[in-house]
């Protein structure tokens, strides 16, 4: 697939505590940085993104005595997963995993930081209400085709994937350069999301100028 000077590589969240030894590890996750910067090559335009929640943020499972990681309660915008605590701001867990190197990227997005609202998206909160900018940075750029890769799969990938549809956006995913969480079929579903809005999905060794 040939890339031009109006796509843009999307590098969701591939920090310290979605890696092994990491707060909320990702099964292999440190593997997707390899692909990543094969990838990287061959793009003019990169941006970054970073989970970085504050120390009491509300989805995190510690904030809500009596509950575990992983159990699911009502917010005021709907479901909500609980997560280990993870990503805090200025720790060692928020900080990008030490071999993704990729001084080129334009721009590093931080996601998160509001404690009432989780936010797997890069373009919305999970209110799927409130922008994070995004979208409004890449129409100003003149960027108009989103690839995705990064941590995880089928939760922050695949949020803004679907959301990048949602705005009007063609969307392609690197699929060896994600790992996924897949918690409670959650693999499936965002695959399945992606061939329902027309999302795409190919190898990082498919990209060609």
């Amino acid at each position: 697939m040939k890339v031009n000077e109006h796509d843009v590589l999307l590098v969701v969240d591939v920090q310290n505590d979605f890696c092994p030894g990491g707060a909320l590890a990702v099964a292999g996750g440190d593997e997707v940085v390899a692909p990543i910067h094969r990838a990287a090559s061959w793009f003019e335009h990169i941006v970054l993104t970073q989970d970085w929640h504050p120390h009491d943020h509300s989805s995190f499972a510690p904030e809500h005595p009596g509950r575990q990681p992983f159990e699911s309660i009502q917010m005021p915008y709907g479901a909500q997963t609980l997560w280990p605590a993870h990503c805090v701001q200025g720790s060692k867990g928020a900080e990008f995993h030490p071999t993704l190197h990729l001084p080129q990227a334009e721009l590093i997005l931080r996601k998160g930081f509001h404690r009432d609202v989780d936010s797997y998206s890069v373009f919305f909160e999970n209110d799927r209400v409130t922008s994070t900018g995004l979208a409004g940075y890449l129409r100003e750029r003149g960027l108009t085709r989103v690839f995705l890769a990064g941590l995880a799969y089928d939760y922050c990938v695949a949020y803004s994937a679907l959301d990048a549809r949602r705005l009007g956006l063609p969307v392609v995913v690197l699929r060896d350069a994600c790992r996924a969480i897949d918690l409670e079929g959650s693999t499936a579903k965002a695959g399945a999301d992606f061939v329902r809005t027309g999302v795409q999905i190919i190898e990082s060794g498919q990209i060609c100028a």
